[in-house]
């Protein structure tokens, strides 16, 4: 029996980043290349190190970035929501995978061979194009979360963290929904640090107005304001 969220979901790759500019029947030819998979949060969908060279299109949902270190401490990169790609690295150079993959919320998640997707490289440059850009944009993210490891305090991090994720959400003005709510735990493993640092913080920026927690959600009410004070320790 087909499961209810499904029904919801639109086996379409109409969103995904890199597809925008290609011709319908372009579209076509690549929607009949993929294999669609439904995964429930929490759901593994590729394993570091694994040497599975697949590339993956999130169709609908949102899945998370990790790696975990042998004591099983999470280290988490990025959420990827609707419209992204992931599996691109093992499909490029066939080395195993950098880090794990898994699903954050409910997805739709299309994959394709790492042969078929570097044959579309070769024959649509809006896609290799696309794929370009989006390395370039990883590299930069990485690069400036390095330098923010290297030069910046605790409670420095998490306020990037949150004009990162900010950077991405709903916006109105200064005002920015983040829904659902990072974890506490999350927003720690993805800039080297515990929980109670970032609850202290959390507080802290509620206590001066600048987020504002609701019921699943935390809304960042001036990124204005949260940006000048991440400019007065970086200078940027």
């Amino acid at each position: 029996m087909e499961r209810p969220q499904t029904k919801e979901l639109h086996y379409t790759l109409e969103g995904v980043v890199i597809f925008a500019g290609l011709p319908s029947n372009s579209l076509d030819m690549v929607h009949r290349c993929c294999s669609w998979r439904h995964c429930e949060p929490g759901e593994q969908i590729v394993n570091y190190l694994d040497t599975s060279d697949d590339v993956f299109f999130v169709a609908a949902g949102e899945v998370c970035v990790t790696i975990y270190s042998v004591a099983g401490k999470a280290i988490s990169f990025r959420n990827l929501g609707t419209g992204d790609i992931f599996g691109e690295y093992a499909a490029i150079d066939g080395a195993p995978r950098s880090a794990s993959v898994e699903a954050r919320a409910s997805c739709l998640i299309a994959s394709m061979s790492a042969e078929k997707f570097r044959k579309l490289l070769e024959t649509e440059p809006i896609v290799a194009q696309a794929v370009i850009r989006g390395l370039v944009r990883n590299i930069r993210s990485l690069t400036k979360r390095v330098y923010e490891f290297s030069t910046l305090a605790v409670n420095n991090r998490i306020q990037a963290e949150l004009l990162r994720l900010a950077s991405i959400a709903p916006r109105e003005g200064v005002t920015a929904r983040l829904e659902p709510a990072p974890t506490h735990s999350e927003i720690a493993s993805r800039i080297s640090t515990h929980r109670e640092a970032v609850t202290r913080e959390l507080n802290r920026l509620a206590r001066l107005g600048i987020i504002e927690r609701r019921t699943g959600t935390l809304i960042v009410t001036d990124t204005d304001r949260l940006t000048d004070m991440l400019h007065e320790m970086t200078g940027e």
